[in-house]
């Protein structure tokens, strides 16, 4: 099918997904809820279904600009509300006094429990609270079972998406020029740093691209793709604007200062 090369061959799996989801909204005229999707998967969302005027797509992650949002494919004549998103928002607290909790050590509790990425949205830190967002069927599972978080022990209580805590971030955009879109190269391009040196942090899989890590330096960025590099922190890909005469491609970056 002529869709699949305008994405990465690791991306069939999805594309699929999404072909299956619109197929069953088109012949059973009942709305879809999605998994949470990050960035680069809400885009490939997009980009499939288009402008077709008997469907309509929403995306929520419990607050304007959560990272990770589900998505709500639907007839064009559905109504759409929160609560068709199926999302939960677990708040917690602890003594930050005491103990200092990072988004790294609460994703990481949550994940030794044996859940799906998958199934949470974002997770919120801020002094002496956090929130999880989550797939509605998976809050009960947590509030019995997510007890201790670094010997701390919390108690998590479910709040309406009024109260979510919206945390802080200051995106600093910049555009400029790539002689390709290689992950090395673009790495030096927003961390100032030397393509053999980012090199050598894809090497020793110090880079993720969409929270997964990526060992080749010349994997091929795209719109919409978030990277983290350990130690100098998280940026993304926020659109390709084309060719410049001399063959170079012209690329709007933003790191989260």
């Amino acid at each position: 099918m002529d869709l699949y090369q305008h994405f990465r061959p690791e991306e069939q799996p999805f594309i699929d997904q999404v072909l299956d989801w619109k197929d069953q909204v088109e012949r059973n005229y009942i709305p879809v809820v999605s998994d949470f999707l990050d960035p680069r998967e809400q885009l490939i969302f997009k980009s499939i279904i288009g402008q077709d005027e008997n469907l309509q797509l929403s995306f929520n992650g419990g607050y304007e600009y959560a990272e990770r949002k589900r998505a709500f494919l639907a007839p064009f004549y559905e109504t759409v509300d929160f609560d068709d998103f199926n999302i939960s928002i677990l708040q917690g607290t602890y003594a930050s006094k005491f103990v200092s909790l990072s988004h790294r050590d609460l994703l990481g509790t949550i994940m030794s429990l044996g859940l799906h990425r998958k199934k949470l949205g974002d997770l919120v830190v801020k002094e002496g609270q956090f929130q999880i967002i989550c797939d509605q069927d998976l809050a009960l599972y947590l509030k019995m079972n997510l007890e201790k978080i670094k010997n701390t022990r919390i108690t998590l209580k479910e709040v309406d998406e009024a109260n979510v805590l919206k945390p802080i971030h200051h995106w600093q955009d910049q555009e400029g020029t790539v002689s390709s879109t290689r992950l090395d190269v673009v790495l030096k391009e927003i961390y100032q740093i030397s393509r053999q040196k980012a090199q050598t942090f894809i090497e020793k899989e110090a880079v993720k691209v969409n929270h997964r890590v990526v060992n080749n330096p010349s994997f091929q960025l795209e719109s919409g793709d978030l990277i983290s590099l350990k130690s100098y922190g998280r940026s993304k890909v926020v659109d390709l604007l084309g060719e410049t005469r001399k063959n170079k491609v012209r690329i709007k970056t933003a790191k989260l200062k």
